[in-house]
């Protein structure tokens, strides 16, 4: 049996991933979780061959909770199931150590024949969003720039965004400027948003 481990903050999802999963024959759910830090827990203390796990999670998201059961659980691979087709998603999830990356409207069947897959040894990847990645390119953005930028979502004065970063004022600015530049934006909320929607933060 392909043992399988669920994380997915909607409650009524989730049950019905675990629902569909459980009418495989090949299967059994073994954790079912809300959050990304449940996954990495549940990861080491049930061992699955496959975990499936959205990306937009509260605590820690897909993709941190994915380098997470790479480390801790090796073994396991990790599908990412989400809502959100963003090329940046997937570039990302797949430096984390995803061996698949599937759009929650893909067809049950689908799914299992993707956990199947990684378990095998491939890579599996939603074809329009695989063509959209190679379109878009890489993240441009740094891992330094992307956490400056995280930082300055709420708004924060670049005085207490120095403070918070243990950077100078100058940096924070440089910094800022920079991700302004490359995501074609006019302030630091449009670059923020703009790299959302492309899954780079």
């Amino acid at each position: 049996m392909i043992r399988v481990l669920l994380a997915e903050d909607q409650h009524l999802v989730r049950g019905a991933l675990a629902a569909l999963l459980a009418l495989e024959d090949d299967m059994i759910v073994v954790a079912s979780v809300a959050d990304g830090a449940a996954a990495v827990a549940a990861a080491v203390e049930h061992r699955p061959d496959v975990a499936l796990l959205d990306i937009e999670m509260p605590v820690m998201d897909g993709i941190e909770a994915t380098a997470g059961i790479r480390a801790k659980v090796p073994e396991a691979k990790v599908v990412i199931l989400t809502t959100f087709g963003r090329p940046g998603y997937l570039h990302r999830a797949m430096d984390a150590g995803a061996s698949g990356f599937v759009v929650k409207d893909t067809e049950p069947e689908r799914l299992a024949d993707a956990v199947r897959r990684v378990l095998a040894g491939q890579i599996v990847v939603d074809p329009a969003l695989a063509v959209a990645s190679l379109q878009r390119g890489p993240n441009p953005l740094t891992d330094r720039e992307q956490a400056v930028l995280r930082a300055a979502e709420d708004g924060a004065t670049v005085a207490a965004l120095a403070v918070r970063l243990n950077l100078s004022e100058g940096t924070v600015r440089n910094y800022l400027s920079s991700v302004i530049g490359k995501t074609g934006a006019r302030t630091r909320a449009e670059a923020a948003r703009t790299a959302r929607d492309n899954g780079w933060l």
